[in-house]
C-alpha cells in the first residue's frame, strides 16, 4: 500500500520516515530543533526516556539504530491522518539485528509540528516484544 500525504505536515512525518530508513542519522538534523522532543511511551526497555534537540540523534537514535544491522531497521507506513499540526502514523518496522535475528514491530506516531519542524513525536510499540526479544 501507498501512503500518499494530503498537506505539507503529512509529507513532513513522511519525508521524516524516508530519512530514518536510510540509516544516516545526519539527515534527521534538519526535522529537529533544539526544542524538538522525541519520547517512546515505554519503560524499562533500551531508550525509553524523554530527548531534546540534538539528543534525540546522538543519546537515542544512534545506540538503538547501533544494536541493528547497517541500514536496519525500514520503517513502512501503513496510514496517516492530520488534524491542524498533529499528525498520526501507524507503521512496522523491519529489519536485522547486529547479530542476525530478525526484527518485526509495529507502531504508532502522534507528531505535533511546528513550523515545518517537529515538535514533538510520541513513540508507540509493541515493548513486550522488545524486551523479549532482548531479553529483558
Amino acid at each position: 500500500m501507498s501512503v500518499t500525504a494530503k498537506n505539507a505536515n503529512e509529507q513532513l512525518a513522511l519525508d521524516f520516515f524516508e530519512a530514518l530508513s536510510s540509516g544516516d542519522l545526519d539527515r534527521l538534523r534538519p526535522f529537529l530543533d533544539e526544542d524538538s522532543v522525541w519520547e517512546p511511551m515505554v519503560k524499562d526497555i533500551p531508550g525509553a526516556g524523554s530527548y531534546r534537540g540534538n539528543q534525540i540523534i546522538d543519546d537515542f537514535l544512534a545506540p538503538v539504530r547501533g544494536m541493528f544491522a547497517q541500514g536496519d531497521p525500514k520503517v513502512h507506513v501503513q496510514t496517516i491522518f492530520s488534524d491542524g499540526d498533529f499528525v498520526a502514523v501507524e507503521s512496522y518496522s523491519d529489519g536485522k539485528l547486529q547479530d542476525g535475528r530478525t526484527y518485526h514491530n509495529r507502531y504508532s506516531w502522534v507528531f505535533r509540528m511546528n513550523n515545518g519542524k517537529i515538535g514533538y513525536l510520541h513513540e508507540y510499540m509493541d515493548s513486550h516484544y522488545v524486551a523479549r526479544l532482548f531479553g529483558l
